[in-house]
């Protein structure tokens, strides 16, 4: 990636363009970015770092690839939203043929729903009386809402309270298929989904069985096996709770990691992948379906930018992303963008430490670099906005209104 150093230096035709566009006082950029009022203003360069960008081509040819995917194997696409936490990505989502959005947990579901998304199914169990009424609370602003549950006193609590607010809970038995949560696969599963049919407030809508271990298994036909043992499971569980005469419409799950194999499971109804979107260096290791060692199905679209701060050495540059600025739960970090020159390592919870990979450090103070960030969902979970950037230009930012929401 060029500096915004050597952008300027780099011919007649670039500074004759940035001449052409209207420079910023801090002040006048605050505002600017408060009120998102951006496109045609703001380059990326002009971004106070750390900060992180969204690369609106490649996450909406990630997004165009799996709708068009998905949509062509016959299945229903609700994405993950604990990947972005920002409901305009969720909107576009929708917008792109997505029936809706998963959410981690409750907060989370009510932070999208507040801001307009529709079609939320809460992934993890909603447990206590608190939880269960914002349940409620979140119910009656979005009827079509399906929650989670996989404990049979949870289910009666869940009636209880749809009956005293004269509502209705939609409900999918969570399945243990993916070494979380969950009731075993079954007749466990079968017994609870009876016992959720007979209860006069609730609707079984059907199964939600998300198999993680299998989304980053190495190598696609290790990672076949193994979703395909997962999901199978869940198939079967519907097939033994149909056949008591329960209606049991939705099996949901998948991954970013698992899209081509469990769009390809009869009895699977639904995908539910985030990473897709904006992917990462975790996601790039579990290699591709044609035996590539790394998974290139979708582009890298998000990246977190930073500036060299220091070069105390000829050889070591520092820049103002740490710990605060990269997810950490890796045993590796954030990559530079197009950068092969250069290797970062962790300096501490503001700073990154930059050194050369061949003879030379070319990084000075002033310089911008972009990162490839390690793990895409905790790393949104560090900032308060996207910046949404074509080329150079700054077009749109979204609140990622859902950051730390995890109750």
């Amino acid at each position: 990636m060029r500096s915004r150093r050597l952008f300027l230096t780099g011919g007649l035709a670039a500074p004759a363009l940035l001449m052409a566009r209207k420079t910023y006082t801090f002040a006048e950029l605050e505002k600017l970015l408060a009120r998102g009022d951006l496109k045609g203003k703001v380059s990326r360069n002009d971004l106070p770092t750390p900060a992180l960008i969204l690369d609106l081509d490649a996450f909406e040819s990630n997004v165009q690839k799996m709708a068009s995917f998905v949509k062509g194997r016959g299945k229903a696409l609700r994405p993950h939203a604990k990947t972005h936490k920002c409901p305009e990505v969720a909107k576009a989502l929708i917008r792109a043929g997505a029936v809706g959005a998963c959410a981690a947990k409750i907060s989370e579901g009510e932070a999208l729903a507040d801001h307009g998304v529709t079609g939320l199914l809460i992934t993890s169990a909603v447990i206590g009386r608190h939880k269960i009424e914002q349940a409620v609370r979140l119910a009656q602003k979005r009827p079509e809402t399906i929650f989670s549950a996989d404990n049979a006193q949870n289910v009666r609590d869940l009636n209880d309270a749809a009956g005293a607010a004269k509502i209705k809970f939609n409900i999918a038995i969570d399945l243990y298929v993916g070494r979380r949560t969950g009731i075993v696969p079954g007749e466990p599963a079968a017994a609870l989904a009876t016992l959720v049919a007979s209860l006069p407030n609730l609707k079984l809508a059907g199964l939600q069985s998300y198999a993680g271990h299998a989304s980053h298994t190495q190598g696609w036909e290790n990672r076949k096996r193994v979703s395909e043992e997962a999901m199978g499971q869940a198939v079967e569980t519907r097939r033994l709770i149909e056949k008591s005469g329960v209606a049991c419409p939705l099996v949901t799950g998948g991954s970013t990691g698992t899209y081509n194999i469990d769009s390809e499971i009869e009895g699977v109804t639904e995908l539910q992948p985030g990473s897709f979107m904006f992917m990462d260096v975790d996601y790039a290791k579990i290699g591709g379906r044609d035996g590539d060692p790394v998974y290139r199905d979708f582009a890298y679209s998000l990246f977190v930018a930073t500036t060299v701060i220091s070069k105390p050495l000829d050889d070591v540059a520092i820049v103002d992303g740490g710990f605060k600025a990269f997810a950490t739960d890796r045993q590796f970090g954030p990559e530079p963008k197009g950068r092969d020159d250069l290797k970062y390592a962790f300096a501490g919870d503001e700073h990154g430490r930059l050194t050369p990979t061949g003879p030379t450090l070319a990084a000075k103070v002033g310089d911008r670099i972009e990162f490839v960030i390690p793990h895409c969902d905790p790393t949104v979970n560090l900032y308060d906005r996207i910046y949404g950037v074509r080329g150079e230009q700054v077009e749109t930012v979204w609140k990622i209104a859902a950051r730390g929401m995890a109750q």
